[in-house]
């Protein structure tokens, strides 16, 4: 069993974007926020500015005592499998990647099952029958996020045309680059796409406001993005990944000495994921898609409906 010192405070490095990006890593943030506000208890944290400072950033606040240490997002993990040697005393958590050591607890999501709800949901709210999908990245873990949405929007509408794009090859740019998010929701439009869905961090804020403004619908990703300021009202709902309770539970598991090394995965059973539901997407949201929406996630938890996880082959059943 893995557990801090007393005398130790937890650490949490935020990843390109910073905390305030409305998405993965303010989720993070927020938990652990929530954390210290019920408890009593305070944290390190320090922000990754650029790609070079992974392992420099990490060996500081491991140096610093944090502990344990929540490393945020799939580009840490090789830095991590270098690092967590050295520092046998401290556990690591990374969130989005599996990391094999014995002093690091990985936390991975369902992507693939709470981006089939939302694909049903633009499925069923699209008029013009083309809707849109923006990815950070194209990789493994972002293609997971598509390949659901996309099987989520067949299942309601077979016939439906899904555009795909994705913002960059470089991490630096992909996370956090609004403008790119607008431009590529413009042309996604331009294609016909009436309802689009962002998996680009804090992209997704460029993607939101541009779909609000151009009159079609948006989906937000990680936090509950449905009231983002200059797109309320227009989100049709978000893909939760509930980051928020992975660093609030694990910064509590330590402070009672039960934090365990090993894998987690949270999944639409274990309410890891999900689509949000809330005032703001009340209007855009049909007692039919709501019900279609709780049978589809009940038939997932069943085995009913089985969603393809695309990171098991690189592949998707559905184009």
């Amino acid at each position: 069993m893995l557990a801090a010192t007393a005398a130790a405070e937890p650490g949490l490095l935020i990843d390109l974007g910073g905390k305030f990006d409305s998405s993965f890593n303010e989720a993070a943030y927020t938990g652990a926020q929530r954390w210290a506000e019920e408890t009593g208890g305070s944290y390190m944290e320090a922000e990754l500015k650029e790609e070079a400072q992974r392992e420099q950033n990490m060996r500081r606040m491991a140096e610093r005592g944090a502990n344990p240490l929540i490393v945020l997002g799939f580009a840490n993990a090789s830095t991590l499998r270098e690092v967590a040697p050295d520092y046998p005393e401290t556990t690591f958590v990374i969130v989005d990647e599996v990391v094999e050591a014995d002093n690091v607890k990985s936390v991975k999501f369902a992507e693939h099952e709470g981006s089939y709800l939302v694909g049903l949901m633009a499925g069923m709210a699209s008029e013009s029958g083309t809707v849109g999908f923006i990815g950070g990245m194209q990789i493994p873990l972002i293609q997971k996020f598509e390949c659901g949405y996309k099987q989520g929007v067949k299942s309601v509408n077979p016939d439906a045309e899904i555009v795909s794009n994705f913002v960059s090859s470089d991490a630096a740019v992909a996370w956090n680059n609004p403008v790119a998010g607008r431009e590529i929701t413009q042309a996604q439009i331009s294609q016909g796409a009436d309802v689009v869905f962002a998996a680009a961090g804090g992209t997704g804020e460029g993607v939101l406001q541009q779909a609000a403004e151009s009159g079609i619908l948006g989906i937000g990703v990680d936090s509950n993005q449905n009231g983002m300021e200059g797109a309320a009202g227009s989100v049709l709902t978000s893909m939760v990944k509930r980051v928020d309770l992975v660093v609030y539970d694990t910064f509590q598991a330590a402070a009672d000495g039960t934090l365990e090394p090993g894998l987690t995965i949270l999944d639409l059973e274990a309410d890891g994921v999900g689509a949000a539901m809330d005032e703001h997407n009340a209007e855009l949201v049909s007692p039919e898609m709501e019900a279609a929406v709780e049978a589809a996630e009940a038939a997932i938890i069943s085995g009913e409906i089985e969603v393809h996880d695309y990171s098991d082959d690189d592949s998707c059943p559905v184009e």
